[in-house]
Parts: structure tokens; C-alpha cells; sequence
């Protein structure tokens, strides 16, 4: 899988698509970790116009967050939010590989439990 093609793709704002997705993951075993926050890097940045939207300013969310399973190298999730919707996606390119198992496992809790209703 790229970077290019979501995996999931909620109705809800990015905050809360994280923090479900932290959740999920971490009832299922995973350990995760937040290592990017698109809000808190702007911070230093008032001015700055939304590359996505042309808006004065940028509303956009995006987070970052390191996944772990067991003693597998962590895999980088991506979720990208804006306005009442969240794409979900896994990085996986020569200079950032991801296990195929651990991908797969990601990507089955993440969709099971959205196809569950939540």
C-alpha cells in the first residue's frame, strides 16, 4: 500500500478519528505512539493559508501516529482530516517499509470496527 490511497475513510473530524483510532487499536493489542500534530506545528505560523482549501486559514488536521506490534517494527499511520471527515492511511515506501502482517492487522481492526457502527 502507498501513501496515496486511504485504507478508511470516516465522517467525523480529525480529533475525533484519532482518538477512536488510538482507542481501537490500543483495546487490540497495539501500542501507539503520536509523533506529529499538523495543529500544534502551525502554532508558530498564524498566517498561513490552507494549501487545500485557499482558505485564510488552514482547518486541516493531520496526525501522525507510530504503530507497534509485539517486537515488529512500527508501521506509520496517517490520518488527515477536514471538516466532519478523516482518511486513514498507511505509509509504506522503500524509505519507510512496513510489515505486510501488520499492516493487514491495522487495517482489520480499524475497518472492523468502523463497519461495526461506531
Amino acid at each position: 500500500m502507498t501513501a496515496t490511497s486511504p485504507f478508511v475513510i470516516l465522517r467525523r473530524p480529525c480529533d475525533e478519528a484519532v482518538a477512536w483510532a488510538i482507542l481501537k487499536l490500543e483495546q487490540s493489542r497495539f501500542q501507539t505512539m503520536r509523533t506529529f500534530d499538523l495543529r500544534a506545528a502551525r502554532l508558530a505560523h498564524l498566517d498561513c493559508p490552507c494549501p487545500h482549501h485557499g482558505t485564510a486559514q488552514c482547518n486541516c488536521q493531520m496526525v501522525v501516529l507510530l504503530v507497534y506490534q509485539e517486537n515488529n517494527p512500527p508501521t506509520c499511520l496517517v490520518i488527515h482530516g477536514s471538516e466532519e471527515t478523516s482518511w486513514f492511511y498507511l505509509i509504506n515506501t522503500p524509505q519507510q517499509p512496513s510489515g505486510q502482517l501488520l499492516e493487514k492487522n491495522i487495517q482489520e481492526v480499524l475497518s472492523l470496527e468502523m463497519h461495526a457502527g461506531i
